[in-house]
């Protein structure tokens, strides 16, 4: 008797653990499906967030006003701001001849006028202290202050008299006011030549200023011509959150 109540309660707790792991694998079988589909979600809304993650491509323009501002600076350095330097490069190089030019000329100029004034001085018998460039051109004309006087007299213009001992000249020949006349006009020529360089040193600048924004112009266009535009729309879901709607803009190069 007591055997047979033993192969019961044997059964019995065979069949109670049998039941109990039964349990438990499907209890963990759900556990794990449950985490496999919050996994899926999770990586379902984070690829759609991904897909609609925005990207834009910065179109890099130039200034027209900085390439015009360059330019004026040193002729050339607007078309290198633009990216173009095999232009501007004469535009360079011919200012750095003019201003050699002009330094040359400036030199040669002013050589000249102290050659006119030496010899004013050494022949003319002239006081080169405080005189104006009116007086060097006025003492080319007269044999004498007298004879200067004199003529502004009988013109009635007293204003322009001049004083006869600091304004003092008196060439012994014609021939001497002559030479001196002749020294001053190539001193006055080589002067003006100056304005000419001068003007071509603004030329050159005007039109390396407008070669530079054409040159700006045409680099924004062709970056503008190169960029591609592309707009997206996406869904986010989030396990935590709303669905939500996203919009994407994108350009790129």
């Amino acid at each position: 008797m007591l055997k047979i109540v033993v192969k019961k309660m044997k059964k019995i707790i065979l069949l109670v653990i049998f039941i109990s792991f039964c349990s438990f694998a499907q209890t963990n079988t759900e556990l794990n499906t449950l985490a496999l589909q919050n996994s899926i979600k999770q990586t379902s809304a984070q690829k759609n967030f991904n897909d609609v993650h925005f990207n834009s491509a910065v179109v890099a323009k130039k200034n027209t006003g900085l390439a015009i501002l360059y330019s004026f600076l040193l002729p050339g350095m607007g078309e290198l701001y633009a990216g173009s330097y095999s232009s501007g490069k004469y535009f360079t190089v011919a200012e750095g001849a003019l201003w050699g030019v002009y330094i040359g000329m400036n030199s040669y100029s002013n050589w000249l006028k102290n050659n006119y004034k030496s010899y004013a001085a050494s022949v003319g018998g002239v006081n080169n202290n405080n005189k104006n460039s009116d007086y060097y051109a006025t003492i080319g004309d007269y044999t004498n202050i007298s004879e200067y006087n004199d003529a502004m007299s009988l013109q009635q213009d007293f204003n322009k008299m001049l004083d006869t001992k600091t304004s003092y000249w008196n060439w012994q020949t014609t021939a001497d006011r002559k030479n001196y006349r002749g020294m001053w006009v190539s001193g006055e020529q080589a002067n003006n030549n100056l304005r000419f360089v001068v003007g071509a040193l603004i030329l050159n600048r005007v039109i390396s200023a407008i070669n530079a924004a054409r040159l700006v112009t045409a680099y924004n266009k062709n970056q503008a011509a190169n960029v591609s535009w592309n707009v997206s729309v996406g869904v986010s879901n989030q396990q935590t959150l709303p669905s939500s709607l996203l919009f994407n803009f994108q350009t790129e190069l």
